[in-house]
């Protein structure tokens, strides 16, 4: 039997009409009919009864009727059955991470986790957070890692989404140094002055988010404007050491900058963010590799 007769012979049983259903299959009167017709040959019984307009279906076609109402059920499910069967048994772990976490703490976090599991190969895919999430929500990848913050729930949070702290990092507001090495553009403490040159994040950054959230009424009431926007936090880093104004970067990608005097901090401490670096995973059942992943890195960040 052909399979896509199923489909000819549901098109037919919902209006009775031949010629109607030819032209929802793409095909002419006649050769609609032929295929109805060598579908009933090969069942070996009427599956419509023609002496009426339009075309009742008969005792053997309403039970075909569930029939084929499992079968493509069935065949719309296979590809994703098959898939689900070649994740159990793929070596393959795909994670999704940000670019600033993707250069700096993940390859020190993997190499950790390294010798307490044993890994196969990694695809990585790097992108801005909102990117990031989109793949972990279609299953494209197994794992995201991401900046995050107990007090600004993402889409993942909301969507319950299971997630671990696997490391800590921290936000801080920095600006290429002047002569004597003061910030060159430090954050106002009123709204008085020349306003101060502020670097930041498109709406895809999960630290603007975050940002916008916790800083973003105290910065509006200082005297700063938004000379600059850019998706990444290595963009942003650019900038501030090219002397275009005060950023809030990432710790870990800054650290050097700011040991070396490349950058300095251009604002208060309360002005900082601590932040959690978070690993999400998959909702459900991931294969093997990817569950013996995640039981190795949930271990290592509760210290066991």
């Amino acid at each position: 039997m052909n399979l896509s007769w199923i489909d000819d012979f549901m098109a037919l049983a919902s209006t009775g009409n031949f010629s109607r259903a030819a032209d929802e299959r793409h095909m002419t009167q006649p050769a609609f009919s032929r295929r109805i017709r060598a579908l009933e040959e090969w069942l070996g019984a009427d599956l419509f009864d023609r002496s009426s307009q339009p075309a009742r279906v008969t005792e053997v076609g309403e039970w075909f009727r569930t029939v084929a109402q499992d079968l493509q059920s069935r065949v719309a499910g296979m590809p994703g059955e098959a898939r689900a069967i070649a994740e159990a048994s793929s070596t393959t772990l795909r994670f999704a991470a940000t670019h600033a976490l993707s250069f700096t703490f993940m390859p020190r976090w993997l190499h950790a986790l390294e010798a307490q599991a044993s890994m196969g190969q990694l695809q990585l895919m790097s992108d801005v957070q909102q990117k990031c999430e989109t793949l972990l929500a279609q299953n494209q990848v197994h794992f995201m890692l991401a900046h995050g913050h107990p007090g600004v729930r993402g889409p993942l949070d909301e969507a319950d989404f299971p997630s671990i702290v696997v490391g800590a990092d921290q936000l801080i507001p920095v600006s290429a140094p002047g002569e004597g090495g003061e910030p060159l553009h430090a954050l106002p403490e009123s709204s008085k002055g020349a306003p101060v040159p502020w670097l930041g994040y498109s709406p895809e950054s999960g630290l603007g988010r975050i940002l916008k959230e916790l800083k973003g009424p105290a910065l509006d009431r200082l005297h700063v404007h938004q000379a600059l926007t850019a998706h990444l936090a290595s963009v942003l880093r650019t900038m501030a050491l090219d002397r275009r104004g005060l950023a809030w970067l990432p710790k870990l990608l800054v650290e050097d900058d700011l040991t070396s005097g490349r950058l300095a901090v251009a604002a208060p401490d309360d002005w900082r963010i601590d932040l959690q670096v978070r690993l999400y995973r998959q909702r459900g059942q991931s294969g093997k590799a990817a569950e013996h992943f995640w039981k190795a890195a949930s271990a290592a960040a509760s210290g066991h």
